[in-house]
């Protein structure tokens, strides 16, 4: 397999370990690649370990947020009423806020 030439900003697949990664930085001078994998890492390669990679050049990931490690669950805007589907929660009878006749001190 040819070897690609490491581009910055270019995204790549490792067909080995089927990881996604973008060419952040490339020190020609060292000879050294530093990438940002899709969940955030950081590594450095040097040239002789990217010659021997079976990569192929990919399109950006279209779900930006896997980086940042965010879930569906973060995009639910906090400032929204909180309506939970059972108010009588058993918990509230067993253990109240507050005991009536202890309260009135």
């Amino acid at each position: 397999m040819k070897m690609l030439r490491p581009e910055v900003g270019k995204w790549y697949k490792d067909m080995q370990v089927s990881a996604l990664f973008e060419v952040v930085a490339w020190d020609i001078q060292a000879h050294t690649i530093e990438t940002q994998h899709l969940d955030g890492e950081i590594a450095e390669y040097d040239l002789d370990t990217w010659r021997e990679m079976l990569l192929e050049s990919v399109e950006a990931p279209e779900d930006w947020r896997t980086a940042f490690e965010l879930d569906d669950e973060d995009l639910i805007d906090p400032d929204l009423p909180y309506h939970p589907e059972d108010w009588r929660n058993p918990l509230s009878f067993i253990e109240p806020e507050f005991i009536h006749g202890l309260d009135d001190i």
